[in-house]
């Protein structure tokens, strides 16, 4: 089922090629979701040169004649208004959209490091989590927006698979999903992936785009991944879940799903 109500949706892509697959299958999602009547803003992390690591320079009002203290300096310089403009504009785009897709190659069954400095930078203290925010894993700092990972893979479907030599892809995914995503409240879906793209031929080019429009059909509609929430009932103070709750299995990423949805 297709909402055509128009939405705010932010796209983050990261890889250095602008003719790769990547770059393809965030021009298909603009101009897909800008036809469907959506706003739609891109940060391209390679193309906005953005800067990875964390640092001093991130938190300029900050006393430089004191160590350093990432969660507590960010934090402060969330709630003053005095972050660094680049991560003050991602923020913005942040709380504008209403949903948030993520473009990125796996490298090293991750994000490309441009990403992760994108998250390690943007998802600030006080601003994504905090003891002034809604808890996580629940209502969460950044509720109300859904969260698609689209990602193209080098290896086989199969090698991701739940005998595969690389474990599922939703337990590789697992830090995004449930460690990005739900900790900060949005709604995590299930991702788009693109396997076996080391050699793609055009026709599979075709298809992928194909694929991924149909998917962006769903993106406000399509059932979300059933996490439990922190808030639920189902942990005890220590954030472990109770003995007595009903589980998908007796361990593993999977007990942390609603088993009957």
């Amino acid at each position: 089922m297709t909402d055509t109500t128009p939405r705010n949706v932010l796209i983050v892509t990261a890889h250095p090629e602008p003719r790769s697959l990547n770059a393809t299958l965030t021009d298909t999602a603009t101009r897909h979701l800008r036809a469907a009547g959506h706003q739609v803003r891109v940060s391209d992390l390679y193309a906005m040169k953005w800067k990875a690591g964390v640092d001093a320079d991130d938190f300029p009002d900050r006393d430089p004649d004191r160590p350093l203290d990432v969660l507590a300096d960010s934090g402060h310089a969330t709630l003053a208004g005095t972050l660094s403009p680049d991560i003050a504009a991602e923020q913005a785009k942040l709380l504008w959209a209403d949903a948030v897709i993520l473009q990125f190659p796996m490298w090293w069954f991750s994000v490309p490091a441009l990403l992760k400095g994108w998250i390690d930078r943007v998802f600030t203290f006080e601003f994504a989590h905090g003891p002034s925010l809604p808890p996580p894993y629940s209502e969460g700092a950044l509720a109300g927006r859904r969260a698609l990972v689209s990602v193209t893979v080098g290896a086989r479907a199969t090698a991701f698979s739940d005998r595969g030599i690389n474990g599922r892809l939703s337990d590789v995914l697992h830090p995004l999903q449930h460690g990005l995503f739900w900790f900060t409240g949005m709604t995590p879906l299930d991702p788009f992936a693109v396997h076996d793209t080391v050699h793609m031929s055009p026709e599979r080019v075709t298809e992928a785009t194909h694929a991924y429009t149909a998917r962006l059909d769903g993106l406000f509609t399509d059932a979300p991944i059933p996490y439990r929430s922190l808030t639920g009932g189902d942990y005890d103070h220590d954030m472990r879940l109770l003995p007595d709750v009903p589980t998908r299995g007796t361990s593993g990423l999977d007990l942390h799903l609603h088993p009957a949805r």
